[in-house]
């Protein structure tokens, strides 16, 4: 119980049937309009289509990258942000997972305090039982006892579950198990068929919280499966698997996933622990809320740079030549490294990927072309 136990389940019938209602018919729209897209991605020097459907969906201007490949958001209606969706029917899907982004971050928050609360009872409990076990300690020493207990206990600040809980995006993840020719058993527990092999979720805000709500298209005759009696896991029911990550003695676990059913994974559970994804029988729609590491992954922080980098050109008055100012080796080096960051982080990952984008919106079109601009000019700084 206490390997798992910042693992939190939450049954369907504890959110609101509305926020239900919208998110699975914006589940349903995306891929009504082809908006979900297998990845290329490279796993140990080779690359792959991913077998799962992806859309991610976020603040304007974030990204997020895994195995080697960056997505851009579709960005979520967002104030002061002007946002030209394709039809209505993406603008209602992207703002229905914005609400569900919303209620999941109260929902971590919740979740997080009670944590914190129990552990701070249980670290009062086991104070009183050691002092009764101590009578004879020194008023002294008692006094200096409470007082290292009175920081031990201390709640996490509220900035800090903020920081840890502020989903900036969601990884939308679709999958049809019967369309697949082959998945890969689950080899340690023998737990079956998995659409997600053992991983932890990449380039996140460390010891920060995942949020998942799941919606598999169950028919009458997984529902009739769910009902029986059976041994182990059910194999027509998507499940997702928890390990100790490294560790195969200890038991694994696999929970079911149902219709509108959300499990959060609190504070360091992401980096101590792997998971999975076990395949049901039915197409299954994921939305997994994240709070991605934007320190290097925002359109802010790169045009940042761009500036940063064309700090060090210069343009003749006279003949409008451009020239560097400083050729000191760190400075150049600097420009180098942005041009390049540019290039293989940015323009190609983005353009690689084809036009998928446009199919919900074109906001991304504007923030590409004046990299684009500025990267011709970094293009001749680095010449």
């Amino acid at each position: 119980k206490t390997k798992y136990s910042k693992l939190i389940f939450r049954k369907s019938d504890t959110v609101p049937e509305e926020l239900h209602q919208m998110v699975q018919e914006s589940f349903l729209a995306l891929r009504e309009h082809n908006c979900l897209f297998q990845d290329l991605v490279r796993i140990k020097g080779k690359d792959f289509l991913t077998p799962v459907s992806r859309i991610l969906i976020g603040n304007p201007g974030c990204t997020y990258k895994y195995l080697n490949t960056r997505l851009f958001t579709v960005p979520w209606p967002t104030e002061s942000y002007d946002i030209k969706y394709c039809s209505p029917q993406i603008h209602d899907a992207c703002k229905a997972l914005m609400r569900l982004n919303e209620y999941l971050h109260i929902e971590t928050v919740k979740a997080l305090q009670g944590q914190n609360l129990f552990e701070n009872k249980e670290i009062k409990d086991a104070t009183v039982i050691d002092r009764k076990q101590n009578f004879a300690t020194s008023l002294k020493e008692q006094g200096s006892v409470s007082k290292d207990e009175s920081s031990v206990c201390t709640p996490e600040d509220d900035r800090n579950i903020k920081n840890r809980t502020s989903y900036n995006l969601t990884l939308l993840n679709y999958m049809d198990p019967l369309q697949m020719l082959y998945l890969k058993q689950e080899p340690y527990f023998g737990m079956g068929n998995m659409a997600v092999s053992w991983h932890h979720d990449e380039n996140l805000v460390e010891r920060s919280a995942v949020a998942v709500y799941s919606y598999s298209c169950e028919d009458s005759a997984v529902q009739e499966s769910n009902e029986q009696e059976l041994k182990g896991r059910d194999p027509a029911v998507w499940h997702v698997g928890l390990k100790v990550a490294w560790d195969i003695e200890t038991p694994g676990l696999a929970v079911p996933l149902h219709q509108g059913d959300i499990y959060l994974m609190l504070d360091d559970l992401n980096m101590t622990h792997q998971h999975c994804v076990l395949a049901g029988v039915s197409p299954r729609f994921s939305s997994t809320h994240r709070v991605a590491d934007s320190s290097r992954g925002t359109l802010e922080y790169i045009l940042g740079q761009c500036e940063l980098a064309l700090q060090n050109l210069q343009t003749d008055s006279d003949s409008m030549a451009l020239s560097l100012k400083s050729l000191e080796a760190a400075v150049v080096k600097q420009v180098e490294e942005i041009h390049n960051e540019v290039e293989f982080e940015w323009l190609r990952q983005f353009w690689f990927q084809g036009k998928r984008y446009l199919k919900c919106t074109d906001w991304w079109l504007k923030p590409m072309a004046k990299l684009e601009e500025f990267w011709r000019k970094l293009e001749i700084m680095v010449s």
